[in-house]
């Protein structure tokens, strides 16, 4: 609990406007996209690195930690305060300060909402592809410290990819700045590259240096529908293996299918078990001879029907319904705990005829879709866990299931960071020596475990 002199304190630094200690806003703030909630002992809204940094020294000299937070949509609960403190909200950090179109770059602050960004940067003809299925309401501070990716990751990457620099606030308090802004620098250790993904326990962004791309010429989509799971997985390694790389390649269960269809009619044979979604994009010749290779390889591989989107107003229609897959899944059951395996192409009919055995012998609602084209799979176990056993049997299944993807050469996670909800299940994947090391780099920037303590790594560091 914070001494009403640190609260005091608080409120001099941000103004009295922007903390807030009543229990209504403590509550708002003691919960993410994970099912978990933990009050914070008060909620602050800096308006610049100056206040965060003084934030910050004062945290250290009186001992309380520091939450960062943007919009909250985060899956591995990186933005609860599992020990209390001072949950530290980066929304008035929302500016656009430059979008350059003479170097393709733009500088933002940390609070931008990411969607709102990408329509910015498209006004000028220019493109930013990392795009979250939060996107909408996800914040780029957030993408990365999560290092976010999206559907479009399989052909332009991830969050990484397109920061080059960084303004920052250390634990200790002190302002940083990382990178270049240039699309070249190789000064020094690349700390850029160690802030981003690193969950807010390193640091806290205050300013993004990010790369663009000219917005490609046209888009194009196509579904294509199967019978069973194997024909469709088997199809997206076809699909890269003919040297076409679609900037989407999505993949939804027959349980995500029925789901999404009682808000969306997507019209589709009763003996559909499981479908793509493909995006091209480029220049119109080119994208339609792609679409042509691809629609044929969907066909030799199994599908019983290929769609071409004819105009953008079906082909957002069948991304909406792809987007519509994690919320309309309450509707199996109240709980779901959210995994984002990733497993070689080449692995996803391994895997997920894995899951489908997992989900038979532990009798648990399974459902599996997502980023097929780089391998990152979905997996939602559904529960009810008021139904004594169910959670065990969850935790079992969840276990075995990360046991076949590290066997199958994969990662247990592609996007969704570890936070709190897989930081007992690191020591799977990672050596003893590398967690002591990543240990190590937390203890040199955070010497009195001040920012977002308890995350990642299971327990104190």
């Amino acid at each position: 609990m914070l001494k009403k002199k640190v609260i005091s304190k608080l409120a001099k630094i941000v103004g009295q406007d922007n903390i807030s200690t009543s229990q209504e806003d403590l509550v708002c703030y003691s919960y993410d996209a994970v099912n978990k909630k933990f009050l914070p002992d008060a909620v602050i809204f800096p308006a610049d690195s100056g206040e965060i940094s003084a934030v910050l020294k004062l945290a250290n000299k009186e001992q309380f930690p520091v939450i960062p937070r943007g919009a909250g949509t985060g899956f591995s609960g990186g933005t609860l305060p599992i020990w209390g403190g001072v949950v530290l909200v980066t929304s008035r950090l929302n500016q656009i300060i430059e979008i350059d179109t003479d170097n393709l770059t733009a500088v933002v602050e940390p609070g931008v909402v990411c969607g709102e960004f990408q329509k910015e940067v498209e006004k000028e003809g220019l493109y930013y592809p990392p795009d979250p299925a939060s996107l909408a309401f996800s914040t780029l501070g957030g993408n990365v410290a999560e290092c976010a990716g999206g559907p479009h990751a399989l052909k332009y990457g991830v969050t990484r990819d397109y920061v080059t620099g960084l303004e920052a606030v250390l634990p200790t308090g002190e302002i940083f700045t990382t990178g270049v802004k240039t699309m070249k620098g190789v000064v020094g250790y690349d700390l850029t590259r160690l802030i981003v993904g690193s969950e807010g326990t390193l640091a806290i962004v205050t300013r993004i240096y990010l790369r663009l791309i000219p917005k490609p010429e046209t888009t194009l989509t196509i579904m294509a529908i199967f019978k069973n799971i194997e024909a469709a997985t088997r199809t997206v390694a076809s699909i890269i293996k003919g040297k076409t790389v679609p900037s989407k390649l999505e993949f939804m269960d027959q349980e995500s299918i029925k789901c999404v269809e009682t808000y969306h009619n997507l019209n589709l044979p009763s003996d559909t078990k499981a479908l793509l979604l493909i995006e091209l994009d480029g220049d119109l010749i080119t994208v339609e001879r792609q679409a042509d290779s691809v629609e044929e390889i969907c066909r030799e591989q199994g599908s019983f029907r290929v769609d071409r989107a004819r105009n953008s107003q079906e082909a957002e229609s069948l991304w909406e319904v792809r987007q519509a897959i994690s919320p309309s899944l309450a509707q199996l059951n109240p709980t779901k705990i959210n995994e984002d395996i990733v497993v070689p192409r080449s692995k996803i009919p391994y895997i997920i005829n894995q899951i489908e055995k997992i989900k038979n012998n532990y009798q648990l609602q399974i459902v599996s879709f997502g980023h097929a084209g780089d391998g990152n799979i979905h997996v939602n176990i559904m529960i009810d866990d008021k139904i004594p056993g169910e959670k065990e049997k969850a935790d079992k299944a969840t276990k075995e299931i990360f046991q076949e993807v590290l066997e199958a050469g994969g990662t247990l996670s592609g996007e969704h960071g570890i936070g709190i909800t897989k930081a007992s299940y690191l020591a799977m994947e990672l050596p003893e020596k590398e967690i002591e090391l990543m240990k190590k780099i937390k203890r040199v920037f955070d010497p009195n475990e001040i920012l977002n303590p308890g995350k990642i790594f299971y327990g104190k560091v």
